[in-house]
């Protein structure tokens, strides 16, 4: 199992960026995946989740709802996160992770595949 993720950049801010996280090795469609982000002197945390379920539930951490959004093409093998409005504060390493549970977990202990991280620096 191997996830991909790139994208990352230096932006100004308010500008945007979209990241990218490929998946091989397991059906992507029956996993749920997250993006997760840990800035520096910061807590990993959950930015934003799509999960598998039916429903296709979409969480976003309240930080970033309304800036950034999730999906997934399940025929390339690829979620993506869009960022816009980037902030400051959004710098950080982002990483995605993958967990065979439809209704994404919220916690990072709880996925089992983990891609290595890419780095959003927002700065003028």
């Amino acid at each position: 199992v191997q996830l991909q993720a790139s994208g990352g950049g230096l932006v100004q801010p308010g500008g945007s960026l979209r990241l990218s996280c490929v998946v091989s090795g397991l059906g992507l469609a029956y996993y749920s995946i997250g993006w997760f982000r840990q800035g520096p002197g910061k807590e990993l945390e959950l930015v934003s989740c799509k999960g598998s379920s039916s429903d296709l539930i979409t969480y976003y951490a309240d930080s970033v709802k309304g800036r950034f959004t999730i999906s997934r093409d399940n025929a390339k093998n690829t979620v993506y996160l869009q960022m816009n409005s980037l902030k400051p504060e959004d710098t950080a390493v982002y990483s995605c992770a993958a967990e065979l549970h439809p209704r994404c977990p919220l916690r990072a202990r709880e996925y089992d595949y983990w891609g290595q991280g890419t780095l959003v620096t927002v700065s003028s």
